[in-house]
């Protein structure tokens, strides 16, 4: 085994999650977009700024396609098989506390604001983190 290697970092991990930031699940089978039905009031390059509170399913966030998580019920009871044999369910995710590591030292509507560095996790052991805070995208 080599030794790890340390090396400083850009911070560009920290930044700031808008509308659109793009998400995955260790479990799902596709990204999806974090949405915001009405913005906080807090834009960054005119999109509406994220809060530790935008986690909510169905509403800031979607489906991740297909599920497989052995312990999701769903994918237990399910017939669906990819080409590797692994059952498959389609993905409803299920969360049920805000977001972990907001810059609480940064309040959008009086909560911590939501980092590209923030992580969650679904009842069935989903690893949610941001791959792309949506600043730049469409």
């Amino acid at each position: 085994m080599g030794e790890a290697q340390v090396r400083p970092g850009t911070g560009a991990k920290k930044s700031y999650v808008v509308a659109g930031a793009i998400l995955s699940c260790s479990y799902g089978t596709q990204p999806t977009r974090l949405k915001r039905p009405f913005s906080h009031g807090v834009y960054v390059k005119n999109k509406a700024q994220m809060n530790i509170g935008d986690y909510v399913p169905g509403v800031n966030i979607q489906s991740f396609g297909n599920c497989s998580s052995p312990l999701n019920p769903a994918v237990q009871a399910s017939e669906m098989v990819d080409i590797y044999g692994v059952k498959k369910a389609p993905c409803v995710p299920v969360l049920t506390m805000p977001w972990l590591n907001g810059k609480s030292d940064v309040k959008i509507e009086g909560q911590p604001a939501l980092t590209q560095n923030c992580t969650h996790q679904c009842l069935y052991c989903g690893h949610i983190q941001i791959e792309n805070d949506g600043q730049e995208l469409d």
